[in-house]
């Protein structure tokens, strides 16, 4: 079987995306303690407990095709801090999802989650040749918004009553979804754009410690 996503390692400055295994499941677990992200109700972010059995998922996902998992690793220490993939991978017309994300608290607001998204916007439109990417969030998500804005992506709509929310905290609270996109003809203007945006983070802002 062709596979349009094929596993591979990506790498800048602050940030390396390499294949997700179960070697990591140590260092995810630390991660998502920082800041107890599994406590938001309004994304699906593993437990502690629940870690391996998503890593487990999301290889599962891969061997199905439709699914291309990442461990977000940060070069200065060498360990996980979180988890992003490509998702509903489309190859018939070549178009991809960037989701299922997050990173340890006290990495949320360094470069590393713009220099990751580059690296996987520039991976799908220059390699893999894709079409559009596209970001979905809960309505309420609003950090999250603000990211996939900053990036330059576009809102193509709310999906409303999309989903039944699953987490304790809004246990059957049905989710508004929006839909956010790049297409093949903006990146070479966003692709500028997080360029500059890199570039003035990096000399402007210290990384947090």
């Amino acid at each position: 079987m062709t596979v349009f996503a094929e596993p591979t390692t990506l790498s800048s400055p602050h940030v390396r995306l390499e294949p997700l295994t179960l070697a990591h499941h140590d260092d995810l677990v630390a991660a998502v303690r920082d800041g107890e992200l599994w406590q938001l109700w309004y994304t699906a972010i593993p437990t502690p407990e629940g870690m391996a059995a998503e890593i487990e998922r999301r290889l599962q996902l891969q061997t199905q095709g439709s699914m291309c998992p990442f461990a977000v690793i940060d070069p200065a220490t060498g360990q996980a801090v979180g988890m992003t993939t490509y998702m509903n991978i489309d190859a018939t017309h070549r178009r991809v999802e960037i989701g299922s994300t997050w990173y340890r608290k006290s990495l949320q607001r360094s470069p590393l989650n713009t220099e990751a998204k580059r690296l996987l916007l520039a991976h799908a439109f220059e390699q893999l040749q894709c079409i559009a990417v596209e970001f979905r969030t809960h309505f309420f998500n609003q950090q999250s918004r603000r990211a996939i804005e900053r990036l330059g992506a576009k809102l193509d709509g709310i999906l409303r009553s999309h989903q039944i929310n699953t987490h304790p905290l809004g246990a059957g609270a049905l989710r508004d979804t929006c839909v956010y996109s790049i297409i093949a003809t903006e990146w070479p203007n966003v692709r500028t754009h997080l360029d500059f945006q890199l570039s003035r983070t990096r000399t402007e802002e210290p990384r947090p410690c």
